[in-house]
């Protein structure tokens, strides 16, 4: 081997040696995340612990001495009322008893002096006034109250067996988040429960933005796993954590160990200043007023935002009457004053549930909206046609296979175009007042 040869091998060795330090120090970083990541939680969990057991002992003591408050104070009640009667009943009888000796006095002053007809006279008559056979009546000891307690010995039981039960640590939360995906002002959050022996009843998903610090918000509670969070800034980074609890508990489980993410997407706009439609701040809400009563055009998109390859969801957040010049759905362009989707050039569903492809309305038919109804258009491009075009497509240059989903069902149908550019714009139309659409 030559020089030059050896040279370059050396060059190599010495590339190679540079990658791999390279690996091993992000994976170092990764490994001291970790570590920080074990520490950090075990930190806070032995201070929630400690806060919770402080808290409950606290809580317990006050408990324990306001029942025991309670109590002392029924019995002092009862000791009242019950010595009441038996008070008057006392002073009734010492009444007696000091009458009792004033009389033997005068009885007896009234022997020594002989037989002096007055005074005997006199003192029996007193004696004859006191009544000396009536005798109050005392109640029997059966009859008295006989104050007590019953304290249940099992309350320390129940206590220890419910105290040594109380309170879990786990290595993991039941529930992760498994995927972030971007969507034009939103971000798809979806989750999977990795522990099995917990029955989850319901989910609830939480967010707050990276910088600042902020307090979380709930984005959603329910029993899907997957969730749209909506009216994210874009080019901002946020948090997502998830929780669950089984059923019949209050309690939720730890949380999910929180997952950054942001999306690059300009959020998707409703167009201002059609007449029938007053729009959010965000403009990506538009409600049907009743400022064009005869007559109501399609309302569009600010922009030809949507684009093949991702999901648009147009979601029911208020139902009016249906009509069938109604619906949602996308289109190619703007065309002014029409009042509904279902021409060419445009894919939409009619608030009865119809699907239009180019103006023809197709065989298959969707749940008619509602009030919480979610339709979602997903677009892909499965053909493009050279100049001389395909006579069997009618002159089409593109065809876009449209997935429409609504609710559980959906329909798959093929969308001919004479041309597509690199965005759609989507729109609505309601003949009637009452329906108000979210866009995302």
């Amino acid at each position: 081997m030559d020089a030059e040869a050896m040279r370059q091998e050396a060059k190599e060795s010495i590339e190679a040696a540079q990658n791999y330090r390279r690996e091993l120090q992000l994976r170092l970083t990764g490994l001291k995340q970790a570590c920080t990541q074990v520490r950090g939680s075990s930190s806070q969990a032995r201070d929630a612990l400690r806060r919770h057991f402080s808290e409950l002992q606290a809580a317990a003591t006050r408990l324990l001495a306001a029942r025991l408050a309670q109590l002392v104070s029924q019995v002092d009640a009862l000791e009242e009322h019950s010595l009441r009667p038996l008070t008057a009943c006392q002073t009734l009888i010492l009444q007696g008893v000091g009458q009792a000796d004033h009389l033997l006095r005068e009885g007896e002053a009234a022997l020594r002096c002989g037989l002096e007809e007055d005074k005997l006279g006199s003192f029996n008559q007193k004696a004859l006034n006191i009544q000396l056979d009536s005798l109050p009546e005392v109640p029997a000891l059966v009859d008295v109250a006989c104050v007590s307690v019953q304290l249940d010995d099992c309350v320390l039981d129940v206590l220890k067996e419910r105290i040594v039960l109380h309170g879990s640590v786990s290595s993991h939360p039941p529930v992760q988040i498994i995927e972030l995906q971007e969507r034009p002002g939103a971000m798809l959050v979806r989750w999977a429960k990795v522990d099995e022996d917990f029955s989850v009843f319901d989910y609830r998903l939480q967010y707050r933005r990276t910088a600042g610090g902020g307090a979380y918000e709930d984005a959603y509670v329910g029993g899907d796993s997957e969730v749209v969070v909506v009216d994210l800034d874009p080019q901002t980074e946020h948090l997502f954590r998830v929780s669950a609890r089984s059923d019949g508990r209050s309690s939720w489980s730890p949380w999910s160990v929180p997952q950054p993410g942001s999306t690059s997407l300009a959020p998707h706009e409703w167009s201002p200043g059609t007449d029938g439609y007053i729009l959010s701040s965000r403009r990506n809400i538009a409600m049907r007023c009743d400022s064009a009563p005869s007559r109501c055009p399609v309302l569009y998109s600010n922009a030809p935002t949507y684009c093949c390859g991702q999901t648009l969801t147009f979601k029911v957040s208020a139902a009016g009457q249906a009509d069938h010049r109604d619906g949602v759905g996308v289109c190619v362009e703007r065309e002014n004053g029409r009042e509904t989707l279902q021409r060419d050039q445009a894919v939409c569903i009619s608030t009865k549930g119809a699907v239009f492809v180019n103006g023809k309305e197709m065989t298959n038919r969707l749940p008619a909206l509602a009030l919480g109804s979610a339709v979602t258009f997903d677009m892909e491009v499965v053909a493009l046609f050279t100049a001389g075009n395909d006579p069997s497509e009618g002159g089409a240059n593109v065809k876009l296979r449209v997935t429409i989903g609504c609710g559980s069902r959906e329909v798959v149908c093929d969308w001919l175009l004479e041309a597509a550019g690199d965005g759609l714009f989507f729109g609505c139309c309601f003949a009637h007042t009452g329906w108000k659409v979210l866009v995302y």
